[in-house]
């Protein structure tokens, strides 16, 4: 038990070391590494209002199909009433036909 208590104590002492090794940076590289992430925000920031951009292009553009297949559907309501009228006026003229041989 107390070789693992021992090793769980060097390794917690190891990684504190380590830690605190790691935090000790200049000035330098803190300001380098602050540009980087100020420039990833701007990034990201760009990014964002691109995609807001692309976004608001795909809403238009989903509307005026919306709109178009609305208007082929009103086209297709008339041509389909034209042909029901058409097919009537044929039927007529067929009767009327009709009426004339059987006399």
């Amino acid at each position: 038990m107390n070789t693992k208590l021992a090793l769980k104590a060097g390794a917690a002492a190891l990684a504190l070391m380590m830690a605190a090794g790691c935090s000790t940076i200049g000035q330098a590289e803190f300001n380098a590494l602050s540009a980087k992430v100020d420039r990833a925000a701007a990034d990201a920031s760009s990014a964002k209002s691109a995609a807001d951009a692309a976004s608001a292009a795909s809403s238009a553009a989903s509307q005026k199909a919306d709109a178009a297949q609305s208007t082929a559907n009103q086209a297709l309501n008339a041509a389909n009433q034209s042909q029901a009228c058409c097919d009537a006026t044929n039927e007529k003229i067929d009767r009327m036909f009709k009426r004339s041989q059987a006399k």
